[in-house]
């Protein structure tokens, strides 16, 4: 592409705003459903995590499968399956029919988390990739709040059902305007044929080359850190400012994500950028460690971790230029960070409850410097490669 199509490249992100909402919506009325299903129990909690179990065990296959049945397709398949099923969702139906949805709804999110930047990246000039996936980076953090300021307010004015009907009418509005005015990359592989064997293949080869991988390696430790540090960290701050920091913090990254991080993208590479969010990342754990919950370190620290969050996309098109390794990379991240979703709050937990504060600078600030110093082994390989 010579020129941005700005416009389509907008109408992505909005779709991803609604890929992302099929992980959080149940996350911004969790405390409410009880009261849908209150023989339910601990099985509750498999409503929310089971969307981000899928993509740790078919991440990388999504990405493949995507690749395979070329990605406008994938994408409106995705959309339209999301919108079914987020309707079919607010009849509020008995808790296993509910699993089931959202078991196939984490299918869809997969498909979108893949296909979405993969053409984004396609569809701009090379100078404006930056900015495009950088924005694509923000999409988590928008539509949470998005959720929490417009979806909680319709929840106690309607009810539950009504947030479903109302995010199932967004995707299938998002489906109409793609399929109108998407077209087919030209750079897309006709579809392959599909075997567990290829499967296995497919994976030892993302995962061995260090241009494929390093995006998700990378992100592995992001994403670690990012939830389970916004989930243990709040008691240490001051009470009279802690709700203040806590809502600045997402805001803060993302800002600091959409600025510093794109102006940086413009002078250096992405892997650059993501090397120096961790480094610096890591020296604000030290801060954060000799000023225990320190409300301006907590604001630095997101600020830093805006950087790895942006330039992270950023680094799948400029370390593989084909689209379908694009996609490969993509899936890679979407399974790499559902790891990191899954198991950072319960190891940064059990780190404090062990060694009490020191266990939240120490853990965070030891995965940052693995996660630079894996980039860096990884563009070592890449350079003699």
């Amino acid at each position: 592409m010579q020129t941005t199509s700005w416009g389509l490249v907008l109408t992505l992100w909005g779709a991803g705003l609604g890929g992302a909402a099929q992980y959080g919506k149940f996350s911004v009325i969790f405390d409410q459903l009880p009261l849908v299903y209150p023989e339910a129990g601990a099985a509750l909690g498999f409503v929310v995590s089971i969307v981000g179990l899928v993509g740790i065990f078919f991440g990388i296959v999504a990405g493949l499968l995507v690749a395979r049945i070329r990605y406008r397709r994938a994408l409106l398949w995705a959309l339209w399956a999301g919108a079914a099923i987020s309707l079919f969702q607010a009849l509020l139906p008995p808790l296993p029919l509910m699993l089931l949805s959202r078991t196939v709804e984490g299918f869809s999110h997969l498909a979108i988390v893949v296909a979405a930047p993969t053409l984004i990246a396609q569809l701009c000039a090379p100078k404006d990739r930056g900015l495009a996936l950088t924005l694509w980076g923000t999409f988590f953090g928008v539509a949470f709040a998005v959720l929490a300021w417009a979806g909680l307010p319709l929840v106690a004015g309607f009810g539950l059902p009504a947030l479903f009907v109302a995010h199932g009418l967004y995707m299938a509005s998002f489906a109409l305007l793609l399929g109108a005015r998407l077209n087919r990359l030209s750079g897309e592989t006709p579809t392959r044929s599909f075997s567990f064997r290829q499967l296995l293949r497919d994976h030892a080869t993302i995962y061995r080359s260090p241009r494929i991988a390093a995006p998700a390696v990378g992100w592995l430790f992001y994403t670690f850190c990012f939830v389970s540090i916004l989930t243990v960290l709040p008691p240490y701050i001051a009470p009279e400012v802690r709700a203040l920091v806590m809502g600045a913090m997402p805001l803060t990254s993302i800002l600091s994500s959409m600025t510093l991080g794109v102006l940086l993208l413009r002078k250096t590479s992405a892997i650059s950028v993501v090397i120096l969010g961790f480094g610096l990342s890591a020296l604000v754990m030290l801060w954060l460690w000799v000023s225990p919950g320190e409300a301006l370190a907590c604001l630095a620290l997101a600020g830093t971790m805006g950087l790895i969050q942006g330039a992270s996309f950023a680094a799948v098109p400029q370390l593989n230029e084909d689209p379908q390794q694009q996609a490969q990379a993509n899936g890679a991240m979407a399974q790499t960070g559902n790891i990191g979703n899954t198991l950072g709050t319960p190891v940064m937990a059990a780190a404090t409850g062990s060694l009490g504060y020191a266990g939240l600078p120490i853990l965070a600030g030891g995965a940052f410097l693995l996660g630079g110093g894996l980039h860096l082994l990884l563009a070592r390989r890449r350079n003699h490669g």
